[in-house]
């Protein structure tokens, strides 16, 4: 079966965006990140910056948080929380772009909405600490928050929104088509196997 979807789950600082949008460059086709958080704007009503916040990270770094988020206004979000709210209307424009065809997507539980599309290869990009922090603090500067405390922190919340709404376990290797270790292989390497992966299934079509 050729593979035409690329989904990017990556651990904070790995470089999974960066390696979706070369992916994306090399094979020809859509690149959907800040483009996805606009269109997820734009159908939900809520701000950019609201979607790419929360649109993937919990409220904290703890499951109980979404007991107590905001619950919407019947007829405008159909009494739904303001982020089930959010969810429902990421997965349409998730599935609705997958339906488009071709294309990289990075992050938004992508691997989970699209877990049952048969052209679907999910990647996971993960990377241990120390290069991670480095490339953070090279990449977006310095914070009053130690970087290894801003890894764990982003992390954290990204594990819990993605455990909340697909009852997996973030980062766990069964999940995924491939894994990947930016710190071990380079960013360049890791988009090449992806890209020999895709070009590898068009040659069995």
């Amino acid at each position: 079966m050729e593979k035409t979807i690329i989904t990017i789950s990556r651990e904070f600082g790995s470089g999974g965006r960066t390696i979706g949008r070369m992916i994306a460059d090399k094979l020809g086709i859509p690149f959907y990140d800040k483009e996805l958080v606009d269109q997820i704007a734009v159908e939900s009503g809520f701000a950019p910056k609201y979607v790419e916040e929360h649109g993937e990270h919990s409220p904290s770094g703890s499951l109980f948080a979404y007991a107590f988020t905001p619950q919407g206004v019947p007829g405008v979000m159909n009494g739904l929380s303001t982020a089930d709210f959010l969810w429902n209307i990421q997965c349409r424009v998730i599935l609705q772009l997958a339906e488009k065809g071709p294309c990289v997507i990075v992050g938004r539980n992508a691997d989970y909405i699209l877990k049952d599309h048969p052209e679907a290869l999910h990647v996971f990009v993960f990377a241990d600490i120390p290069y991670r922090a480095e490339r953070i603090v090279r990449r977006y500067g310095e914070s009053e928050k130690a970087p290894e405390q801003r890894l764990a922190e982003k992390d954290k919340r990204r594990r819990v929104n993605y455990q909340h709404y697909t009852g997996r376990t973030w980062g766990q290797a069964q999940n995924y088509d491939i894994c990947l270790d930016t710190g071990v292989l380079g960013i360049e390497q890791c988009a090449d196997i992806v890209v020999g992966i895709v070009e590898k299934s068009r040659e069995g079509k």
